[in-house]
Formats: structure tokens, C-alpha cells, sequence
């Protein structure tokens, strides 16, 4: 199969790529992001053939895979910003801004996330526009599936933007300024100016994407590789969990998280991929594919992510972010029986995360959705709607699966308050190093904690202050002249 070359309009004025394609087309559909360059196609003839259509779509996948995004930069601001990490080295590059508490509209991160969500967001309005205008290239099945993948990775990089970017939804139901929502396939700069939605507007953008997309996403893929790197219909379930515990519709977690979580214990999906819990360690050393993996981002020889921009190599090989002795890893409920204390190395007195834990050129699979988010997901939902049985059993199930053997003491889950804040640590706990920590204090309107070092500290941040989240990038401020009002 040929592999075709990107046509790639981007304006520095706008740190938009405007791409039809960022050269990914599959040999198979094996090897998704494994690209053997051979021809070029332009514009013109993008939608020709079948396979160049599945090189549009693989290039939504690719640009999500960029290193300010998914690639590993994403992962890495994130958890700075927590309190589970240690900074050791004031490093600019590798996120100190963010570890300090000190990101402005000039800096680096600020302006190249909001790009690659934006590239994102704007391959995948050019492969719906392409396919509405290219009938009969592909079975009308193939061309909803293909949409149905667009609509997508457009939600989870909405997701992901407006949870940076804007004022939390749980501050006032979702009424502050949110982003410019960009529908539009674009392949010029003619259409930059736009003014921001709101919140609530871009969570409900979101979600009928997703919406549309449960419809007409496959049930599963041909193997276990496609079945973790691409979007199948459990995908989209499983991050409409996401998105509506974020913006406090327990309700419609619940509701969702039905759809592939069983009424009892062992936990499992029964229709699509058949999600469940594995063991630990394996799905982060040796089985990146298995069924508790509903969505990853793959790295290969020919396009991993390395150097500065690589969340394993800063965080681990690098040793520029121990864990915080008093934070999660200190807690003392966390028991050295737990599979999961396993994810650590020693060295100059203080620990390491080794949960991603490949040498160089660090290939271990960077994890975007697991099913035990959605069991914690679904959880704290219960808790918070008082259905507490449920609540501890789906608890019980992510904490036994790692540590057979805990009990959780009836001071824990007694009380619904109690129930919630044992759920919420136990996200700390599960999630450590996936990007949850900055996320899961600023949609519970929480105090970023302080932290600090013998030689460095980084101040609280309370939720009434302008770096609470993201400000906006420089980039945008000077190029989208409605952005501001």
C-alpha cells in the first residue's frame, strides 16, 4: 500500500495546521503509524482512492500523537502542575513553568498545546468535510466509520483544551468563556478571527460528537493492536464518562458507564471489546494491547516521541521529576503489598515513576483510556448520586485488583464524603503519570497544592486566581483579533 505525503498549510500567525494529512498511511492496518514514504498526493486529488482517504484518517491519529500533545508534552505539563512530582532541575523545557505555577502567554508549552489540539481539531474537519464531498470513494460504512473517527479525536482534543484553557465547568455550570469552536475545515488563514464560545457550549460540542460517533464506530477491530490505537464505539462511551464527571453529570456517567460495565463484580464490557481489568504491571511492561487498554497512543522506531519532548525519558531516564514523598506516594494506606508501589526506582535517596520504564528510544505505549478510569469514573459518580454499595464495589475491584488482600477501613467508605474523597485518592493512586492529577483538582474546584524541595518550592494556587488554568497563548492573542471579546 503507498504511503502518501502531507499537504500541510500552517501559519506561524496562527500556530494552526491547517493539514490534510501528516504522513501516516498504514503498510496494513497493523502498522497505523508505521509509514514507509514512497509518493505525494496534492489537495486536489486527496479523496481520490480509498487509500488515501485511510491516510487522512491515520493523520488525525498521527497529529494527535505530536509531542506538545498526546506524544508525551500533555502528560508531562499535566502532572507538573499536580502535587505528585518533585522538580529537580528548573528546567524551562521540561515543564518547571508549569511545576512552579509560573506559565504565561509566552510560553512555549502554552502556545504549542493549543496548536496541536487545534492541528487536531482541523484534520478532523477536513476529513468530514472531504468525505460529505467525496461520495462514493468509500461504502457509505467505511465513510461513517471514518467520520465517526474524526468527530472523535475532535471531542478528546476539545476535552483536553477546554480543561486547560478555560475556567472550570463546575464553577458556574459552564457560563465563562470557553474556546473558539472551529467546525470548519480550514486550508487558509481567511477564517481566523472568531470569537470564544462558552464552556457549556464546547462541553456540549463534545459530547454530540461523541454521540455520533458511538453510532458509527465499529463494535471492535480485526486485532488487539487496532482495538488500543484506533477509536472503536466503547472509546466513545468511555470518554463521555470522562467528560460528564467532569461537568458534574453523575447521572449521565452512570448511564453511560452501563453501557460497558457489568451490574457485578469481575467488571467487564459485553458487547464490543470485551474490557476488563488485567494485571497491572503487564499492561506497562509487556502487554501494551490488552482489553483493560480501551485507547493509546502506539511508539514506534519510526515516529516515537524522544529527548525533552518524551514524558518517560523527563520523568524517568532523565530523573528530572522524583515523587513527592508527601504526596500520594507517601500516603501510608498505600500499602508495599500493591502491585502498583512496583512503579518505582530508587536513586540519590528519593524515587522515581517507572510505570513507562523502556530505554531509550523509550517505545512503551503512552495511555490515553483504561477501563479502570472508567470504573473509578463510574464510582465516584455512584457515591456522589448516594448509591454507596455500588460505589465501594467498583472501588474494591480497581484497589483488589492490585492488592488483593486491602481492606478498606469503614472510616474510608462509611459516609458519602468519605466514600468520594477515598474514590478521588484512589484516582491518585491508579492514574499516577497518565495526566489526571492537574485535571481532577481543577474540576473539583480544589487548591493546587504547594510543594516544594530543599532547593526549590512551587506556591498553592487557589481556584479565584488567573493561574488557576491556562492562560491564553501569545499566538492566538495577536492573530484572532474577536479571541478577547
Amino acid at each position: 500500500m503507498k504511503k502518501f505525503k502531507n499537504i500541510l498549510i500552517h501559519s506561524p500567525k496562527l500556530y494552526l495546521s491547517l493539514a490534510l494529512s501528516l504522513s501516516v498511511l498504514a503498510c496494513n492496518r497493523d502498522e497505523l503509524l508505521n509509514p514507509q514514504p514512497e509518493t505525494s498526493v496534492s489537495g486536489a486529488n486527496a479523496f481520490d482512492t480509498p487509500d488515501r482517504i485511510l491516510s487522512l484518517v491515520n493523520g488525525i491519529y498521527k497529529s494527535a500523537k505530536a509531542a506538545n500533545f498526546y506524544g508525551g508534552n500533555y502528560y508531562t505539563y499535566s502532572e507538573a502542575r499536580g502535587e505528585e512530582f518533585i522538580n529537580r532541575t528548573s528546567n524551562t523545557f521540561t515543564a518547571f513553568e508549569a511545576w512552579s505555577q509560573a506559565l504565561n502567554s509566552g510560553s512555549n508549552f502554552v502556545a504549542g498545546f493549543w496548536a496541536s489540539g487545534y492541528s487536531v481539531i482541523n484534520n478532523a474537519n477536513i476529513l468530514i468535510k472531504g468525505i460529505a464531498d467525496n461520495p462514493g470513494k468509500v461504502t457509505d460504512a467505511v465513510g461513517k466509520q471514518y467520520v465517526a473517527e474524526a468527530k472523535f479525536l475532535r471531542a478528546l482534543s476539545y476535552f483536553d483544551l477546554v480543561t486547560l484553557y478555560a475556567r472550570p465547568y463546575n464553577e458556574n455550570k459552564g457560563t465563562s468563556p470557553g474556546l473558539p469552536l472551529r467546525l470548519q475545515a480550514e486550508t487558509t488563514t481567511a477564517n481566523n478571527d472568531l470569537k470564544r464560545s462558552s464552556v457549556a457550549e464546547i462541553y456540549t460540542q463534545i459530547i454530540k460528537d461523541l454521540d455520533e460517533a458511538e453510532k458509527d464506530l465499529p463494535l471492535t477491530y480485526s486485532t488487539a493492536l487496532l482495538n488500543v490505537t484506533r477509536a472503536h464505539r466503547n472509546a466513545a462511551i468511555a470518554l463521555k464518562t470522562r467528560v460528564y464527571l467532569n461537568s458534574g453529570n453523575y447521572a449521565k456517567v452512570i448511564e453511560e458507564a452501563k453501557k460497558i460495565v457489568s451490574e457485578t463484580a469481575p467488571f467487564t464490557a459485553s458487547s464490543g471489546v470485551a474490557h476488563k481489568l488485567q494485571n497491572i504491571v503487564e499492561i506497562f511492561t509487556t502487554n501494551y494491547t490488552s482489553t483493560e487498554s480501551i485507547l493509546s497512543v502506539p511508539m514506534t522506531e519510526l515516529d516515537n516521541v524522544t529527548g525533552q519532548s518524551s514524558f518517560p525519558y523527563v520523568f524517568n531516564a532523565n530523573s528530572e521529576y522524583n515523587l513527592n514523598p508527601t504526596g500520594i506516594w507517601g500516603d501510608t494506606e498505600w500499602k508495599s503489598t500493591d502491585a502498583r508501589r512496583t512503579f518505582s526506582r530508587t536513586a540519590s535517596g528519593v524515587q522515581f515513576l517507572t510505570k513507562y520504564n523502556k530505554p531509550s528510544p523509550f517505545l512503551d505505549y503512552l495511555p490515553i483510556i483504561r477501563y479502570s478510569e472508567v470504573l473509578l469514573n463510574y464510582a465516584e459518580a455512584a457515591a456522589r448520586t448516594g448509591d454507596l454499595a455500588k460505589a465501594v464495589s467498583l472501588l474494591q475491584a480497581v484497589r483488589t485488583r492490585s492488592d488483593a488482600g486491602y481492606v478498606f477501613p469503614t472510616d474510608a467508605i462509611g459516609t458519602q464524603s468519605a466514600l468520594v474523597s477515598t474514590i478521588l485518592k484512589e484516582r491518585r493512586i491508579e492514574l499516577l503519570g497518565e495526566g489526571f492529577r492537574s485535571n481532577d483538582l481543577v474540576r473539583n474546584l480544589f487548591t493546587l497544592p504547594a510543594k516544594s524541595s530543599s532547593a526549590l518550592i512551587a506556591p498553592a494556587v487557589e481556584p479565584s486566581q488567573a493561574n488557576y488554568i491556562f492562560p491564553l497563548p501569545n499566538t492566538e492573542i495577536t492573530s484572532n483579533k474577536l479571541l478577547l471579546q
